[in-house]
This record gives structure tokens, sequence and C-alpha cells, in this order.
């Protein structure tokens, strides 16, 4: 549930190895989220899908093997709702936080998908979740993972902390349950990019670095902090290639001072136009044609990933999702502002047209829905 101003708050081997015009096919469930191959097939190369599918992090993301659910594997069949999670596991020692949280929806005809975002400071209800000793509370999504991450007398898990976001995700969308998921490593994202030979974009505005010089170096904190010193990595409009780092540190600008006037939203958009990029690139001839590059790809994707597909593989969703291609992918902004201001700031919240959005997702209405509401397209450029 949202919390308001006034409360405060189709696989199968035979046709996997079957008729293909390439000797190749790289098919992407996306991510980040943000930003990663996290289901890809190759059709007729044995050797690197199992290298893919055994780099893959497996993890009980849902509670369901905990819960002793033994889920049979079936044909995946639309609409499909995927949750995408971006985190920076900088101490495996601190508990998690979700830097980016991300939904992918798939109708039932398998060709399309709507790729939308929750701001990170959303403010929700976040359930009760006794087996992290969380007795439940008001705060802002990206906590979520963190509170159900604690394991007493153990170094915090995400893939439990996974477990309580899905839930909470789930309270604010009111979609019943999530037919796969993912958490991606930010940190394992750049060597995806680097692997690929770097990404091209279109950047929509210039964007200066808080945290970067032009080198990629860290910038040096002010004494007392308060901010940083030094020249910043700058990111100009229009045309450019990325490189691993220049991409992560990208896609994570959300101030105004550094040329992102609408903050959190406006990196969610940045967020977006770079998965959008990074899967065209993914399908271009420069990767699918090169086995080299494609095998550093694939084996670097499966290292960056942990992911969940409730009973089938991350290879059985890339194949079912093998029709899906980037210009067939609506990324979506929902309506939202600010919770107080200045000091007072106390999180965001979602305007009333995004329960009709919800709405719409639940009963696989979206196109209808944005045929009256051309306003929530994300623009590209």
């Amino acid at each position: 549930m949202l919390v308001g101003k006034g409360d405060g708050a189709g696989r199968g081997k035979r046709s996997m190895w079957r008729g293909v015009p390439r000797w190749a096919r790289v098919c992407t469930i996306l991510g980040i989220a943000m930003v990663v191959l996290s289901g890809s097939v190759l059709v007729g190369y044995h050797t690197l899908v199992a290298r893919y599918e055994g780099a893959v992090g497996k993890g009980d993301l849902f509670g369901d093997q905990a819960a002793g659910a033994t889920e049979k594997k079936s044909d995946i069949k639309g609409p499909l709702n995927i949750l995408l999670v971006g985190i920076d596991p900088r101490n495996p020692r601190t508990r998690p936080l979700s830097d980016s949280i991300m939904i992918l929806h798939v109708p039932a005809g398998m060709d399309r998908g709507y790729l939308f975002s929750l701001p990170r400071d959303l403010r929700v209800d976040v359930p009760a979740f006794p087996k992290a000793d969380y007795a439940g509370g008001t705060d802002r999504i990206n906590a979520a993972m963190s509170h159900g991450s604690n394991v007493p007398g153990k170094d915090p898990s995400a893939a439990q902390g996974f477990e309580l976001l899905a839930k909470t995700v789930q309270g604010v969308t009111g979609i019943k349950r999530f037919d796969a998921g993912a958490i991606i490593n930010f940190s394992g994202f750049k060597k995806i990019v680097d692997a690929m030979g770097g990404v091209d974009m279109y950047i929509e505005r210039d964007v200066k670095s808080e945290h970067l010089k032009p080198d990629g170096s860290p910038r040096q904190l002010k004494p007392g902090g308060g901010g940083y010193l030094g020249p910043q990595a700058r990111y100009q409009k229009g045309d450019a290639h990325l490189n691993g780092w220049q991409a992560l540190d990208y896609v994570r600008q959300r101030y105004p001072k550094n040329g992102v006037p609408d903050a959190d939203y406006g990196r969610q958009r940045h967020q977006q136009q770079f998965v959008k990029a990074m899967v065209s690139q993914a399908f271009s001839a420069d990767v699918v044609a090169n086995p080299v590059k494609l095998d550093r790809v694939l084996r670097a994707a499966g290292q960056s990933l942990i992911f969940n597909g409730r009973g089938n593989s991350v290879v059985d969703f890339g194949l079912a999702l093998k029709d899906i291609r980037p210009d067939a992918i609506e990324t979506i902004k929902l309506p939202g502002g600010p919770i107080g201001s200045g000091s007072a700031y106390r999180g965001e919240e979602l305007l009333a047209p995004s329960d009709d959005f919800f709405a719409a997702l639940r009963t696989d209405q979206l196109d209808a829905f944005l045929l009256e509401h051309p306003d929530f397209k994300q623009k590209t450029k």
C-alpha cells in the first residue's frame, strides 16, 4: 500500500536447437534493471548455454524453498511479471539496499514488454517479516530489502531481503505473484558493458558526476564532509559511447546540481534508456556474430546475476521471451512527487493515476491504458 501525504507516510530441447539462420541467438529478459543481460539463450551452442546457465547464481528469492514448495516446471506463458533489483554490495556484512527496482510486464502475447521503475525513496508500508525479526512499518521502499536481509547471528542475506522487497512491491502494485526475479550486482554490471566493448546511447542532457573524476578515479571528499573536490567526469548531450565505469556512473546520477533536475525520476529514465540501448547492442551482429565476445558477455552476465524462475531456469525464460526486441519494450514513467521538502523531506509518493496504471497491468490492459494516458510513456531522447 502506498502511504500518502495525509498519513505521513515454451521451452523444450527440440525447439531450442532447431533451425536458426545464424550460429547463435541472444534473448534478454532485462534487468535492472538496469541493465543486465539477465536471460540469454544461444541456439546452436550447447557449451555456451551450459556455461552461462552454470554461471548464474541461484537463490530462494521468494521463499518457496523455505516454505517447502516444489513448483513443477511448466511452459512459460504470459502475462508475466518479473522483478529485477540492482544492488551495490560493497561489504557483505552490511545489509543491502535496493538501489534500483524495476518491473518487466510481458503481456499474454509474449512479443513485447513494459518496463517501469519504482522510486527508491517511495514511502510505503513494509509488511512484517518474522524470519528477519522485522515487525513491519512505514519506510522508504529501498529499505525493505535491508530489513528483510537480517539473519540473526549471520551475515545479511540479499536473497532473503529480496523476498521482503517482493512482498512490499506486491502491496504497492497489487501484483499477486511474480513469475521470476533477479538480483543484479552493479559491480558485475561494469564487466558486462566492458565485455560488450562498451555501449552506444543517446544522452539527453549534460550531466556531471558527483563521485568520479574524468579518468574514473574517485573524487576527494571535502574536509569534514559535505561534498567532493576536484574535476568531475562529464557526460555531454548527444550520441555517446560509454565503457563500464562510465555507464554505471551515468545511470547513478540523480542530483539537480549535477544536471538531473528531476532527481530520482530522471535517474530512472536514464536507467531505462540505457537498458534499451544495452539490449539493442546485445542483439547486434557485433555481439551475436562474434563467438569470443559473446562468450565473454554471457560469462560476465552470469556472474553478475542471482536468478529465480520459480521452477524454470534463466535459459527457459530467455527462450520464452525470444520474440521481444528492444523496440518492442515500452518504458514507463509513473507520476509522483516528494513528501515534504528540504530538511523535512521524507520520501516520494506516487500520484493517483498510478493506481489506474497498476489496475491495467493486473488485467493485462496496458495497451488501452497508454492510448488514454500517453504521458506515461517515457521519452527516449
